[in-house]
């Protein structure tokens, strides 16, 4: 099953090990090169459907500077879930520039 960018570059995040979400939703920026910049509130939403799919699960909670952080990581099937995702886009752009290609040959 396909998801969508957000929740695919959340879990990528994670690859790496735990993060907290200020941490998921910089790298979110990071990764997707300024183009996806989401607000606290979605990337919540889509952690919490992240877990309700057992793509990840919460991992720590700690308080700095009086300021509350979750931490996330992947579970076994978040971690086959990104890899598989990113292995269906890779296909997906080799047919796509095959095609260009062709259509300039």
């Amino acid at each position: 099953m396909k998801v969508n960018e957000t929740s695919f570059l959340a879990l990528a995040s994670l690859l790496q090990g735990p993060r907290h979400g200020y941490g998921i939703k910089k790298d979110i920026e990071r990764l997707s090169d300024g183009r996806l910049r989401v607000s606290t509130g979605s990337l919540y939403a889509s952690l919490d459907r992240l877990t309700a799919e057992d793509l990840v699960v919460r991992d720590a909670d700690e308080v700095v500077d009086g300021r509350s952080r979750r931490y996330f990581r992947l579970t076994d099937s978040g971690r086959e879930r990104v890899l598989d995702e990113a292995r269906r886009m890779q296909a997906t752009s080799r047919d796509v520039l095959r095609l260009a290609d062709e259509a300039t040959g």
